[in-house]
């Protein structure tokens, strides 16, 4: 990726200022460009922070205690993100809350230069999904002052310096999350079109697709935080919340001794597809104000890492009317194959094949929109999970061995092998290509252009 330039974000207080781009007149190249646009960020800043926000409550002073991107642990299954916090784990106790320590970034800690506004223009729509996401040169223009603010919100979120961003980072909110969060807005709004002035408006499903360590939990957790801080009413579900419980994969285990894929939770079997259909279920009837339920979570470190359901009193509430429901998962959207393909893959694969026939009505169909990350290779997983773990032990934490880590990896792989070429090819299980968002990654995690 090229050196673009460092956007120093500013602390906006609002979501439409007064600064707009001068008139955009067309190049001989056909692109656009700001007309002698030479404001800087500080100046953007200051002009900002004479407008008022209506929900000033949203933003904490920066020295104040703020949420953290869920990140890794050793029993969690499921990898590093682009921040590799290896001081923060979920606290069963507290529901989804998060302890707060220091953030080990895996990006580089030189910063570049300060940016001016026509920097962050150009470099915004230099990225891999500006097309994808339906941008173009004139509406990132119209919407500068709005990724000035989600970008600031993003570097108060993720605990970055706020005056100096590396290139890396920079590229994470602009190439990525705030892109990604334009084309859920869409989604929304194409969806709340469908319904008549009064009608309740059930929250949109969107699922999100992608292998474990890949980044899809860090990406969700932001995306949620910047529906909050815009007035939307958003949940976030993960299929590990719907993990049988200890004595249900006891009796899994029983059931299929000796297949190395059903020992442990993680393939197709070792869901409770009944209590997810009626969580899910509950969670779309959310449409009025007042109305609650509880989410459930799963305590990946009960019974030695084997895994439970969290007790229900640590499980965080969720009150209506709700806007969006972010559902994640590494096999979400996953299609049953015939069974000489699977068998081909690993024999032991059979009978998961055999259980993912009943996933699409207890997943798939309540999800209207699909974000697939999509990888080059499976074998990205194994190498993700293993700087995590790595990274986990050179933190003082408890963390797994490299042999560990390729037992744990190895019961997934198949999965990958047999089904991420459909879902590649095809998306995924009862998808609508109107309403389907692939997004091809790197090793690094980065978004590249590719399909």
């Amino acid at each position: 990726m090229a050196a673009f330039p460092t956007l120093t974000p500013c602390r906006a207080t609002t979501l439409h200022s007064n600064i707009k781009f001068p008139h955009l007149r067309k190049q001989t190249q056909n692109a656009y460009c700001p007309n002698k646009f030479t404001r800087t960020i500080h100046t953007v800043m200051s002009s900002l922070l004479n407008h008022h926000h209506p929900n000033p409550s949203l933003f904490s002073h920066p020295n104040s205690t703020m949420p953290l991107p869920p990140t890794h642990s050793s029993t969690s299954g499921s990898g590093s993100s682009w921040l590799q916090d290896n001081s923060l784990h979920h606290d069963v106790n507290s529901g989804s809350a998060l302890r707060q320590g220091p953030v080990y970034s895996v990006f580089p800690s030189k910063t570049a230069e300060v940016a001016s506004v026509q920097d962050l223009f150009e470099f915004i729509c230099a990225g891999p999904l500006v097309d994808k996401v339906g941008l173009t040169q004139e509406k990132v223009a119209e919407s500068i002052d709005k990724w000035l603010f989600y970008g600031s919100k993003l570097c108060r979120l993720f605990q970055v310096n706020e005056l100096y961003l590396t290139t890396p980072q920079k590229a994470r909110f602009y190439h990525y999350y705030i892109p990604v969060f334009t084309w859920c807005e869409d989604q929304i709004s194409e969806h709340s079109s469908k319904f008549k002035d009064g009608e309740e408006i059930p929250p949109l499903v969107i699922g999100f697709s992608a292998p474990q360590g890949c980044g899809k939990t860090t990406l969700v957790f932001a995306l949620d935080y910047l529906f909050r801080i815009t007035g939307r009413n958003s949940a976030t579900l993960s299929i590990d919340d719907f993990y049988l419980t200890a004595e249900g994969q006891a009796k899994l285990r029983e059931e299929n001794t000796g297949n190395a894929l059903l020992e442990l939770r993680g393939n197709a079997g070792s869901h409770d597809l009944p209590f997810s259909v009626e969580t899910l279920t509950a969670v779309t009837k959310l449409t009025k104000e007042g109305m609650k339920m509880k989410l459930p979570r799963y305590d990946k470190s009960a019974y030695s890492g084997r895994g439970d359901r969290a007790d229900s009193s640590t499980w965080p509430e969720v009150e209506g009317p709700l806007t969006v429901v972010l559902y994640e998962g590494w096999m979400l959207g996953f299609k049953p194959l015939p069974t000489e393909v699977v068998k081909t893959v690993d024999p032991q694969l059979e009978i998961v094949n055999k259980n993912l026939e009943a996933y699409y009505d207890a997943w798939d169909k309540f999800v209207q929109a699909w974000i697939v990350i999509k990888i080059q290779d499976p074998s990205c997983v194994y190498q993700w999970r293993l700087q995590a773990e790595i990274a986990m032990r050179q933190a003082g934490k408890p963390g797994m061995t490299d042999e560990e880590v390729k037992d744990f990896v190895s019961r997934y792989l198949p999965a990958y092998r047999a089904y991420l070429p459909m879902l590649y090819s095809e998306g995924p299980n009862g998808s609508d290509p109107n309403h389907l968002l692939v997004i091809e990654i790197d090793e690094g995690r980065n978004p590249i252009l590719g399909v």
